[in-house]
C-alpha cells in the first residue's frame, strides 16, 4: 500500500519499512531523542513526506540515514520496503574497533571494592 505524495506517521513510517521491529519501538525511540527529521528531534507523530531526511540511532553509536522517497502506512516486506528508501548509513563498526568487554573468570565470584576500582581506573584512562 504506497501513499506516495501523502505525508505520514514517522514512527509509523520506520517500522513501515522495518528499520525497528514494532511500532511500539518506534514511538518509543522517537520519545527518547533517538530519531531525528531533517537535522531536528521527532515527536511520533511528526509527519513525514518524500525527500525528508530521517536518521534513527540503534544498538549504541550506530546510526542509519534514510532519504524517504515513498511513503507507506502498512507494513510492507523487505523488498519493497528497500524501495521506499535511500540509504546513507556509514557502515557499521566492525567488531575488532569496538570496546571489549572486560570479562572474569569463571568462579571468581563478585568483584571486590578494590577490583571494582581497577576497573574504573582503567576505564577512565
Amino acid at each position: 500500500m504506497v501513499a506516495s505524495e501523502e505525508t505520514v506517521r514517522v514512527d509509523s513510517w520506520i517500522w513501515s519499512v522495518r528499520l525497528t521491529k514494532t511500532r511500539a519501538l518506534a514511538a518509543a525511540a522517537c520519545r527518547a531523542g533517538h530519531v531525528r527529521v531533517n537535522g531536528e528531534r521527532a515527536k511520533p507523530a511528526q509527519p513525514l513526506r518524500p525527500g525528508d531526511e530521517v536518521r534513527v540511532r540503534q544498538s549504541g553509536s550506530y546510526e542509519r540515514v534514510v532519504v524517504v522517497r515513498q511513503t507507506v502506512r502498512k507494513r510492507v516486506g523487505a523488498g519493497p520496503a528497500a524501495e521506499c528508501y535511500v540509504d546513507n548509513s556509514p557502515p557499521p563498526p566492525a567488531p575488532e574497533l569496538a570496546a571489549p568487554v572486560a570479562q572474569r573468570d569463571r568462579g571468581t565470584g563478585r568483584p571486590t571494592k578494590r577490583d571494582r576500582r581497577e576497573v574504573e581506573r582503567l576505564r577512565q584512562s
